[in-house]
C-alpha cells in the first residue's frame, strides 16, 4: 500500500470519527438537556388531560412545578412525585397523564433544583435542603392526603421527610451510604481535565452521588422519624441502587410500618418497565384509609 493511499485512508477514518464524536455529543446534549415548557406541553398534546406549569422560588432559584389539575380538588388525595438523579418530572410522564390516576387524585411533580431549565447542574448542597424544598412545595396542602412517591434519589428525599403523609412509596430508594456503588465513569467528573466535558445534568448527579457516601449515614436515625407507612418497590437485580437498601429499611422500620414488593429480575428502570404493577399499588395507596 503506497503512502498516498495510507494518508487517504487515515483521513477518511479521522473524518468519520470526528463526525461520530460530534453526533454523539449532540445526542447526549439533546437527551440530557431539560425540556422547555413548550416541549413539556407538546409531550401531552394528544392527551385529554393537560399539565399546568408554574414556578416557585427556593434559595433564589426557580423551581418548575407540574400540576395535572388547574385547581386542587379538596375531596381527592394528592399523588406527588419526586424524581431521581439524573432525572426530571417527565420521568413520570406516563403516570402524570394516566386517566385512572387523574380520576382518583390530584397529581403533582417538579424538577429538582439542578435538573430544570434554570441553572442546570447547580444542585442543592444537602439532602436537608432537598427536604426543605419539598416541604415548601407542599405548603397549604394537607399532607395527610398526600401519597408521596420518590424514585431513586427522589426516594431518598421522600424517606428523609418527617411529615405525616397518607403514605410514602419508595421506588428503589438509596438510604445506606456504604451500599453506594461508585462507577468508574464518575471519575470524568472528579478529574478537572474532563469535568467540562460532562453534561450538566450528569455533573449534578455526580455531585449528589459523591455526597451519598457520607451524608446518608447522618440520616440512619431519621429514616423512621416520620409516622407515615412506607411501601418499597425494588428490583433484586438493581446495580445502581442495590436491593439491600430496602432490606435495611425493612429491618429498621418493621413490618407494621414497612412493606416491600421485590422485583425478582427487576433493575433500576422499574418506573418504566413495571408501570402496571406500580400503578396498581398507587391506586391501592390512594384508596387506603379513605377520608
Amino acid at each position: 500500500m503506497n503512502r498516498r493511499l495510507i494518508r487517504k485512508t487515515f483521513k477518511i477514518i479521522g473524518w468519520t470519527l470526528l463526525v461520530l464524536i460530534v453526533l454523539l455529543a449532540y445526542l447526549i446534549y439533546a437527551f440530557t438537556s431539560p425540556a422547555s415548557d413548550a416541549e413539556i406541553i407538546e409531550k401531552f398534546s394528544g392527551d385529554s388531560i393537560q399539565p399546568v406549569i408554574s414556578y416557585q422560588v427556593f434559595n433564589d432559584q426557580q423551581v418548575r412545578v407540574i400540576n395535572m389539575q388547574k385547581e386542587i380538588d379538596s375531596l381527592l388525595p394528592i399523588l406527588f412525585f419526586v424524581h431521581g438523579s439524573p432525572g426530571s418530572s417527565m420521568d413520570f410522564r406516563r403516570y402524570l397523564s394516566d386517566p385512572t390516576l387523574n380520576s382518583l387524585s390530584n397529581i403533582m411533580s417538579y424538577d429538582r433544583i439542578g435538573y430544570g431549565p434554570e441553572r442546570t447542574g447547580e444542585v442543592l448542597g444537602t439532602l436537608q435542603e432537598e427536604v426543605e424544598l419539598l416541604h415548601q412545595l407542599l405548603e397549604g396542602i394537607d399532607v395527610s392526603k398526600v401519597v408521596l412517591v420518590g424514585y431513586s434519589y427522589g426516594g431518598t428525599v421522600v424517606m428523609a421527610s418527617d411529615l405525616d403523609y397518607k403514605k410514602k412509596i419508595a421506588l428503589a430508594a438509596a438510604v445506606k451510604g456504604d451500599l453506594e456503588p461508585m462507577f468508574w465513569a464518575m471519575n470524568l467528573y472528579s478529574w478537572e481535565l474532563t469535568r467540562p466535558l460532562v453534561p450538566k445534568v450528569f455533573r449534578a448527579a455526580s455531585i449528589e452521588k459523591f455526597r451519598h457516601i457520607k451524608e446518608l449515614g447522618l440520616y440512619e436515625k431519621r429514616w423512621n422519624v416520620s409516622p407515615s407507612k412506607v411501601l418499597s418497590i425494588h428490583g433484586k437485580e438493581d446495580f445502581i441502587v442495590p436491593y439491600e437498601n430496602s432490606i435495611y429499611l425493612q429491618r429498621l422500620l418493621g413490618k407494621n410500618k414497612f412493606s416491600l414488593i421485590p422485583l425478582e429480575e427487576g433493575g433500576h428502570s422499574l418506573i418504566w418497565t413495571n408501570f402496571d404493577l406500580i400503578k396498581t399499588e398507587l391506586i391501592k395507596s390512594l384508596s387506603y384509609n379513605e377520608f
